[in-house]
């Protein structure tokens, strides 16, 4: 069947679950399934609900190397409350020694281009790692976190990663997004509590001020159609 094919099948049996039940349907009807985490928010719930189902579930994260300390803090907490060691994937050494002597070690604030080689070597070239054994690609993306992932539907065929990627918290709110882990008592990224509703590296991370998007902390210094770093392309 093609992967087209397949995303169309998948999504007709899917469309209809409630959240906790289309995870628990794919956790238990396919195989080679893994969550990417960035131990926000949004993934921290898939990570309980995921787990919840099987805790010999797939669940990664990305080190860029360049995270905040409080992101270790929720990494370890959810380790600890699952009694699961989430796996980890790191940049190639040999990459970011040879980025440092191209760029520095901030040069990705001198250009889109330099940022984007930046997350390419940090996050892209480890996901394509991660995802090489994977059939359906797990994510937190919501509709409502920017112009840039409006019209991201629940399952789509990625063809950057040549893989099914579901997107299972696509049409939640926000507010839903803290009553469930209110309820859960899930673990948390801390800096959540500070103004940081989207967190990744710590240079391109910032508070937002009120009312500005949730994303606006993201690579602030860039306009918002910019405002991805590869891993989720339109």
């Amino acid at each position: 069947m093609m992967s087209l094919e397949i995303v169309e099948s998948i999504k007709e049996k899917i469309s209809s679950l409630n959240t906790s039940d289309l995870i628990k349907y794919i956790i238990n009807n396919y195989k080679n399934v893994a969550l990417s985490s960035s131990l926000g928010a949004e993934d921290q719930v898939l990570t309980d609900m995921i787990f919840k189902v099987d805790k010999n579930s797939r669940v990664f994260t990305l080190d860029t190397g360049r995270l905040h300390s409080e992101t270790y803090k929720v990494m370890d907490a959810t380790n600890l409350k699952y009694d699961v060691k989430i796996e980890v994937f790191f940049p190639k050494s040999e990459d970011v020694e040879k980025l440092y002597l191209t760029q520095g070690v901030n040069g990705h604030f001198e250009s889109i281009g330099n940022r984007k080689n930046c997350c390419n070597i940090r996050k892209i070239e480890p996901l394509k790692r991660a995802l090489e054994n994977v059939d359906i690609w797990i994510t937190g993306l919501r509709a409502s976190q920017g112009i840039t992932r409006e019209t991201m539907p629940l399952i789509e065929w990625d063809e950057n990663f040549k893989v099914i990627k579901l997107n299972p918290l696509i049409n939640w709110s926000e507010k839903e997004v803290w009553e469930y882990i209110k309820a859960n008592s899930v673990p948390y990224n801390k800096l959540h509590d500070s103004g940081y509703p989207s967190i990744g590296c710590e240079p391109c991370t910032r508070a937002i001020k009120e009312g500005e998007d949730i994303r606006a902390g993201r690579w602030w210094w860039e306009n918002p159609e910019h405002k991805e770093c590869g891993l989720h392309k339109k």
